[in-house]
């Protein structure tokens, strides 16, 4: 039985209408904040960014190497990485803790600390038990800002290889950053924290509330800074929660339209950026193609995972009297999600978060059904390339699209090219490097965790479905998403460490060959388009770039796929659980 509805069909392409719409405005405004053209907040802002440069010594005319580019990103990020460590275990010393919150531990601070800084927000932790009120303001929200910025300045670097002709250098590191949280970041994300507020979110720096129940017990209700870390937990793509139901919890998204514009800020600066590469290459149907691509490849998410949850669970089918078995759970999988979302929502939530590397969650992953785990699941695998993370997005999109010409150019016998800068050897081996990145940590990690002790050890449940638990756990940090599905108990020395590794692999391991790749290109003269050109507006190569991205997915993920989501549907199918 289909218990899909037209409002759950309306609810999602009413959403995707409104990203379309939203795109080339915000795009716009972020090209000509990174042209370092005049814009609407200029007077307010541009002496606060000129004092900034004076303070930390920065030329903003200075155009960097790719490898100075990637020297100063790894720099900064070590340092913040060394910074927030330090917050978190002297936590217990520190102001702004009426919890009394205690030091974190070691390898908890060092899972946290990576989790942060590589924009993935994996948490191993209650974070309203846990984490002070400092250490959510001063340590993980300040990384919530400079770890989006950071992927921004990166996905500006190689558009810049591709927009340059004969070029030494590919930007600045530091006014890309510093124009990223000032112009695009920090006022978005204080208007959206008042919505939030007034919408019912709390924010303070009160004592956690105690009350007693209608039963007569007693129950700690935590509150603090929650707006704010909200707002930018959304649109930098973090999602890292305040409080461990995440997104479900009324306190972080308490009504339906908080809930729809944190899907809309999760996916805004990713579809944008694809309109400012266009603006910045001198086409901006060459921004729609990659749009193009990027929303084919949502939309074969958002669709079957709506219509499975829909159809629920074979398992619990409905007996009536005199009647068969009905075929679906009646009313479809409700199990795992916020009633005040329902199934359409939470499988637009589900799609939206895995496609943009974001990792909030307004329902349970761990819940979904087998087929619909694999959806967010194969989101991650793919690079989290659809939308994706702030700037993350559109560089792992670009590196497809390098490839994808490499393919075209071996079909008709040429040397690839794009944008008319050609694609030799250099720039499809850093492509390949940084794509091949991701399942050997991914696949590698998972490999050992099932067969070490300490990695079975973590599973809530056996068969495929505690395989799967494990799998997800480490395409989600390799990708920088940071959801779970959270039967997994990752707080554990071995977890903790491995998982840590995933994120760092996943984020300067690829980002690396990536700048090399950048640099390469911004060095190469345009060569005019010819006859035998590819055109690369056109729907053959958006469905050429779909097929490569899928085909690559295919060939590396489906065996491990197979073991742990389509397995355990099989045995759903004769009713078979987990």
């Amino acid at each position: 039985m289909n218990h899909t509805t037209i409002n759950g069909w309306v609810q999602i392409a009413l959403f995707g209408a409104v990203l379309i719409l939203l795109t080339r405005p915000l795009g716009g405004y972020m090209t000509s904040v990174f042209a370092g053209k005049r814009t609407f907040l200029s007077p307010l802002l541009r002496p606060l960014e000129r004092g900034i440069y004076r303070i930390c010594g920065i030329d903003e005319t200075d155009d960097q190497h790719w490898l100075t580019y990637a020297a100063a990103m790894l720099i900064f990020s070590f340092a913040g990485f060394v910074i927030l460590y330090g917050i978190q275990r002297l936590q217990g010393m520190l102001p702004f803790n009426p919890a009394g919150m205690k030091a974190v531990s070691p390898d908890l601070s060092f899972n946290t600390s990576v989790s942060f800084l590589t924009n993935t927000n994996w948490q191993s932790y209650v974070p309203e038990q846990t984490m002070s009120y400092l250490t959510e303001m001063a340590g993980l929200t300040v990384h919530n800002f400079v770890s989006a910025a950071t992927g921004i300045a990166l996905a500006l670097g190689l558009i810049r290889g591709f927009a340059r002709r004969s070029a030494a250098g590919i930007g600045n590191f530091w006014v890309d950053l510093t124009r990223s949280v000032l112009y695009v970041l920090l006022p978005i994300a204080i208007v959206f924290a008042l919505i939030f507020v007034w919408q019912g979110c709390p924010q303070n720096l009160a004592a956690y509330t105690h009350v007693t129940t209608l039963q007569g017990g007693s129950q700690i209700i935590a509150q603090g800074p929650v707006a704010s870390q909200e707002a930018i937990k959304i649109l930098g793509t973090n999602g890292g929660g305040f409080f461990n139901t995440n997104s479900a919890h009324p306190f972080e998204n308490p009504t339906a339209l908080t809930n729809f514009l944190q899907e809309l800020l999760m996916l805004a600066i990713g579809a944008a950026l694809t309109n400012v590469f266009g603006r910045m290459v001198g086409n901006e149907r060459q921004g729609w193609a990659i749009f193009a691509v990027m929303f084919v490849l949502f939309l074969g998410g958002v669709i079957p995972e709506y219509a499975i949850e829909s159809h629920g669970n074979p398992a619990f089918a409905a007996f009536h009297v005199d009647q068969a078995p009905s075929a679906m759970q009646p009313g479809g999988n409700m199990e795992g999600k916020e009633v005040r979302f329902g199934i359409a929502d939470s499988a637009l939530f589900t799609t939206t978060t895995t496609d943009a590397s974001c990792g909030a969650v307004n329902n349970m992953h761990d819940s979904l059904l087998p087929l619909a785990g694999a959806v967010p699941m194969v989101n991650m695998m793919l690079g989290e390339i659809i939308f994706g993370g702030v700037g993350s997005g559109l560089y792992g999109m670009l590196l497809f699209v390098i490839v994808a010409m490499f393919v075209a150019g071996l079909m008709v016998g040429r040397t690839p090219e794009y944008l008319g800068k050609k694609l030799e050897a250099k720039e499809v081996k850093m492509a390949m490097l940084a794509i091949l990145i991701l399942p050997l940590s991914i696949l590698g990690f998972t490999a050992i965790a099932t067969v070490v002790p300490a990695g079975l050890a973590g599973i809530a449940n056996n068969g495929p479905h505690g395989f799967s638990e494990i799998l997800y756990a480490f395409t989600s940090v390799t990708g920088n998403n940071g959801s779970a599905f959270a039967g997994l108990s990752a707080n554990t020395p071995f977890y903790n460490t491995t998982l840590g590794l995933g994120m760092f692999i996943g984020r300067f391991l690829m980002i690396v060959p990536m700048l090399a790749a950048a640099g390469s290109l911004a060095k190469k003269k345009i060569v005019p388009a010819s006859l035998g050109t590819f055109p690369t507006t056109s729907p053959l190569f958006v469905g050429l770039v779909v097929g490569v991205i899928i085909i690559t997915g295919g060939l590396i993920y489906f065996p491990a796929v197979s073991l742990g989501p389509i397995v355990e549907h099989t045995a759903m199918l004769h009713h078979t659980l987990y």
